[in-house]
């Protein structure tokens, strides 16, 4: 697949042509910052004096949202545009261009009866979250595309009446982390947090000149053009490697393959954590493979006391978990990739393979080629969201192998697309990175 190479190259000029700008005058901005002045540690050049420090609550008049559920909501209809708190938690771009972005329709019958419709310039903030850094997360309207939209269940819709901002500086100053340390100060509750309108008396923006809140506006939103565009990229990307590997292990084109069962070149592992010698304690996850538990969980779900019936395994080992999840249908399969040895529950089923390249079954496992199979074998039992298969049932898998040479080839070629992947999630790691530092340090 061909990478955009042009493309990057253009956006990566023009955010690296602004942060060398920023960069040439951090240091005298440092000096200004010693003397308490109200300036931010980075800034451009041709700027200077002090920002103003204002209030959000003088800053934005605030409008009555409505409280329409999902039920209540619809996509791909004409009607009015309805912003869901929901849908800014799970990651609205911070400007909202309604020529790209999509937001629910509201149905036929549920019209709210008192709205304001938001503007060009208005933001929305979502008023709680079961996590602190996500109270208060905005995002503004930045192109409304002639199109009709009002705030929905659990946001707040403000204003700047006064023209005090241009359009897209308060969605990046309200992303910043001066604004977000404020909000977690002030944000009420002890499972669910929440700030109300109330609570913007007590917080606020820093406001340089207008053509220094453009300048900012447009560097921010060129590194989140880029990172949607790094996103496109590896979506792409991995939705060729998945064809790629479908086709290689497609066991109807290519039957002429070896037949054999898993029970051929893989053993159930049985050696228990006796003693709890082993304190690392691993999860296997659909989307992250085979990882500590307190990478997937907030808390570690297992410790130290309670893994003496775990098994242990080892790098190469195999780990089947059968909870059923949007990108594993019938549960993953993963290879451990770690150099040390570690604990897994024993609800997950895991083996050692022999006289088959390692990273080709991984690859194989990665395919759909086995579905069918424990789709054929396997019952949901009481719980609908595993699978059930015996162990002899699973360990009769039929697996349909290219010869020893074709494996190595098979594997070397698809770690290398996945490479290629890797490149690219690193690269937008960078650019998410970037974004995060300039937001500590271009706002007060």
């Amino acid at each position: 697949m061909a990478i955009d190479n042009k493309d990057k190259k253009v956006l990566k000029s023009s955010i690296e042509r602004e942060q060398n700008e920023l960069a040439c005058s951090a240091e005298r901005e440092k000096i200004k910052g010693s003397k308490n002045l109200n300036v931010p540690p980075l800034r451009f050049p041709e700027f200077n004096g002090e920002w103003e420090k204002c209030k959000i609550s003088d800053l934005l008049d605030f409008y009555s949202t409505n409280s329409l559920s999902w039920e209540q909501l619809e996509y791909d209809t004409n009607a009015m545009m309805n912003l869901h708190y929901g849908l800014i938690h799970v990651g609205l771009p911070t400007m909202i261009d309604l020529a790209k972005d999509k937001l629910p329709n509201i149905k036929e019958g549920n019209m709210p009866k008192n709205f304001e419709m938001c503007k060009e310039g208005d933001v929305a903030f979502a008023d709680a979250s079961e996590d602190t850094n996500e109270v208060a997360k905005t995002v503004e309207f930045f192109k409304l595309a002639g199109k009709n939209v009002v705030c929905g269940l659990h946001t707040i819709h403000g204003r700047d009446n006064k023209h005090k901002t241009v359009v897209g500086f308060k969605g990046y100053a309200f992303l910043s982390a001066t604004f977000h340390n404020q909000i977690r100060r002030i944000a009420q509750g002890t499972k669910i947090y929440s700030i109300s309108t109330k609570n913007f008396s007590e917080c606020y923006i820093g406001l340089p000149s207008k053509p220094e809140q453009t300048k900012i506006a447009t560097l921010l939103r060129l590194i989140d053009e880029r990172i949607a565009t790094q996103n496109k990229i590896i979506e792409d990307l991995k939705l060729l490697k998945s064809a790629i590997i479908d086709h290689i292990f497609n066991n109807e084109v290519l039957s002429f393959r070896k037949r054999m069962h898993l029970s051929d070149v893989a053993t159930k592992i049985t050696q228990k954590n006796t003693n709890n010698h082993v304190s690392n304690v691993l999860s296997n996850s659909a989307n992250q493979g085979i990882i500590p538990q307190s990478e997937v969980f907030d808390r570690e779900i297992a410790n130290e006391d309670n893994t003496s019936n775990y098994f242990v395994i080892s790098q190469n080992d195999f780990v089947y978990n059968p909870r059923k999840s949007a990108t594993a249908p019938y549960g993953p399969i993963n290879r451990y990739n770690g150099r040390t040895n570690g604990v897994i529950s024993p609800l997950y089923l895991c083996f050692r393979s022999h006289n088959i390249d390692v990273e080709y079954l991984g690859w194989y496992f990665k395919s759909d080629s086995w579905y069918k199979y424990v789709y054929q074998n396997g019952d949901t039992g009481v719980r609908h969201d595993r699978v059930s298969i015996k162990d002899e049932i699973f360990f009769s898998m039929p697996l349909f192998i290219h010869n020893a040479d074709e494996q190595i080839e098979i594997a070397k070629r698809l770690n290398k697309i996945e490479s290629f992947v890797k490149l690219e999630e690193q690269y937008l790691f960078l650019l998410e990175s970037q974004k995060l530092y300039l937001l500590q340090q271009i706002f007060i």
